[in-house]
């Protein structure tokens, strides 16, 4: 298998795991009475021990990435602002609306991601990127309001989390791939979790709802999400940015969406309208044609 091929699986396995548990999260919230805060830290701060102690038992080096002036700013940048951004984000979006939505928002990070490959080179947008960009923004319309200009189909709160959830998921991406270039992914990410969940749990003030419901399921969910949706989701999409572009990364992550709004109607009943629907082909349409554009866009770092 070529490396290409393995980056190729390591992202598609992952962003189907991140739209499975965003639904996951999403019974935890209106279900289970948890809240994102909640929700964020443990996951957070369990999967990132978890990935440190792994690292630790491979031999790796925990405090080295520390002892570079370069390495330790970047790192806390990208814990901050990065994991802990795209994390809390992304939940408080299906906490103030649903997983489908949440996920089809974050989905415009790879033209975030462009867009900043043109400012920084300086260049054009090409025919493919105006495309696509009018590809986003009228998908964006539609799955807000689908069709109906008087009023809106997604909580206006929710639309915001979405869209700098998308903003986050860039600044993930693009800091991530700079880290990568000289230590492990288990260190970037373990410590990113473990700065990220600390942060948020000194400044979390509602961790838990009084009416939260503890039983065997909600369990079995939380486990879910920090195993599957956190632990090994991010690890498979950092580790395929070694094989992979930034941007391509990002690009080939089209299955999180289609899983998020698969598992929603599926499971939560989740109503998704025609012209909703119509929004939401548009915005995964949006990654295609960036991707057929201008290939030297996609190597930004």
């Amino acid at each position: 298998m070529s490396t290409r091929t393995k980056g190729l699986w390591m992202v598609l396995i992952a962003s189907t795991l991140w739209g499975v548990s965003g639904t996951a999260a999403q019974v935890l919230f209106q279900e289970k009475e948890m809240t994102a805060d909640g929700l964020v830290v443990i996951r957070m701060l369990v999967a990132g021990i978890l990935l440190l102690l792994m690292a630790a038992w491979k031999g790796i080096s925990l405090l080295a990435i520390w002892r570079k002036r370069e390495s330790r700013l970047r790192l806390l940048l990208f814990s901050i602002f990065g994991m802990l951004g795209v994390q809390y984000t992304y939940f408080a979006s299906i906490e103030t609306g649903n997983a489908a939505t949440a996920t089809l928002l974050q989905y415009l990070a790879p033209v975030y991601i462009v867009v900043y490959s043109l400012m920084k080179e300086k260049r054009k947008p090409s025919k493919p990127i105006w495309f696509a960009v009018g590809f986003a923004l009228i998908g964006t319309f539609l799955l807000l309001t689908n069709g109906a200009i008087e009023g809106l189909s997604v909580s206006f709160i929710s639309f915001i989390w979405g869209i700098l959830s998308g903003i986050a998921l860039a600044f993930y991406t693009l800091t991530s791939a700079a880290l990568l270039k000289n230590w492990s992914s288990f260190i970037v990410v373990g410590w990113g979790m473990v700065i990220g969940g600390g942060v948020m749990g000194l400044f979390s003030s509602s961790w838990l709802k009084p009416s939260a419901e503890w039983g065997l399921d909600t369990f079995l969910l939380i486990i879910f999400v920090i195993v599957f949706g956190t632990l090994l989701a991010f690890l498979l999409f950092i580790e395929s940015i070694r094989h992979l572009s930034p941007t391509e990364s990002s690009i080939l992550s089209s299955f999180e969406p289609l899983s998020a709004v698969i598992t929603s109607i599926v499971f939560l009943h989740v109503s998704f309208g025609f012209f909703q629907a119509i929004g939401g082909v548009l915005i995964i349409l949006t990654v295609f044609v960036l991707s057929k554009g201008n290939r030297s866009s996609s190597e930004i770092l």
